[in-house]
């Protein structure tokens, strides 16, 4: 009875049915006599309490179910999906049960990819930092200096910290993109000797003041599907990196192979290659190997000569642009030496 006086919908449904019995044996006695409208009477008696019954056990569900949605969203609790009876109420539990669960898996991966993204902001903001405070540290420099010839020699240190300011920063948005699934990559023939050309063409002059031959090995007819533009991207990517691990009058290999399975661009370099322990992590974002460029007289247990270079993101993004076109990158030192680098473009998909 509490429950119906705490539920008014329930409570006039009740009423409603009872006003709607009466009628029915009224209308049973003014026809066919008192005997009927007793038997209408007893049966719409059954069906009231039926009726009732019924009623209450599902206003019971239904606020219990109430009650475990409210502890849900106040204190984190898991609606418990054992209970597989039968009937709509349970039903509509079940399935909230799932979308509980669905919202807490999402929630989940929510915290996680703000771990993730304050960890990148932590690492963006420190790798921005330190050639920011050497701009600002060769400034002063460049005012006391005393000669042109001094001044000349800090301004060019100037402008390549600009220059790697600039390229990071570049990087860094061509990531984020990434990351945000907001680049779209074109599926079209791609002409992969034009696209290594591409790739190594704006480093030519680079590779000559490093005194590094880079050497292309292709017949002209490679190709697969793909994004042109990205795939030339990820090779300069692989190159530059090539080129700050190789000592110079060392060389740069690319090869381009194609059959019916796959297309693979090999770019293998005549540096000291990777560490081993750097070899499972090589491809991690922010990650500097200790494996540098090594003089003849050069120490290799020198941490000035072992120092990292770079920001440890060319490699991690051309993996990404690499994966993003259905390809794959692996590192593996030459049987030879040097670092080699295999980039695979599948033609078919098994």
């Amino acid at each position: 009875m509490g429950s119906l006086v705490r539920n008014p919908a329930l409570l006039w449904q009740s009423i409603a049915l009872v006003c709607a019995e009466l009628a029915v044996c009224v209308g049973a006695f003014v026809v066919a006599g008192w005997q009927v409208a007793a038997a209408a009477g007893a049966a719409g008696l059954v069906a009231c309490v039926l009726f009732c019954v019924f009623s209450v056990m599902r206003h019971r569900e239904i606020a219990r179910l109430a009650a475990e949605i409210d502890e849900v969203l106040h204190a984190g609790r898991r609606i418990d999906l054992t209970d597989c009876r039968e009937g709509d109420v349970a039903v509509l539990r079940n399935e909230v049960s799932k979308m509980v669960a669905r919202l807490s898996r999402t929630a989940e991966q929510l915290e996680r990819e703000k771990g993730a993204l304050a960890d990148a902001l932590a690492d963006v903001s420190h790798q921005i930092r330190t050639p920011l405070t050497a701009i600002e540290l060769m400034i002063p420099l460049i005012e006391r200096s005393e000669s042109d010839e001094e001044r000349s020699r800090w301004l060019h240190e100037l402008e390549r910290m600009v220059d790697r300011v600039s390229w990071l920063v570049t990087a860094l948005l061509k990531m984020a993109k990434l990351d945000a699934g907001a680049v779209r990559f074109q599926q079209r023939p791609v002409d992969v000797p034009r696209a290594v050309e591409a790739a190594v063409d704006p480093l030519a002059v680079a590779l000559d003041m490093r005194e590094v031959a880079c050497l292309i090995e292709a017949d002209g007819s490679e190709t697969f599907e793909g994004d042109s533009a990205w795939t030339t991207e990820a090779v300069a990517n692989i190159v530059k990196n090539c080129m700050e691990h190789t000592p110079a009058g060392g060389r740069i290999a690319i090869a381009v192979e194609d059959d019916a399975v796959a297309c693979r661009i090999r770019i293998a370099d005549t540096g000291p290659g990777i560490a081993e322990d750097d070899l499972p992590h090589i491809f991690e974002r922010f990650y500097r190997g200790r494996a540098r460029v090594l003089g003849a007289e050069a120490d290799p247990h020198d941490d000035e000569v072992l120092r990292p270079q770079g920001f440890g993101i060319g490699l991690s993004l051309a993996q990404s642009l690499v994966s993003a076109q259905g390809g794959s990158l692996r590192a593996f030192n030459c049987e030879s030496g040097g670092a080699c680098f295999e980039m695979t473009f599948p033609k078919l998909t098994v």
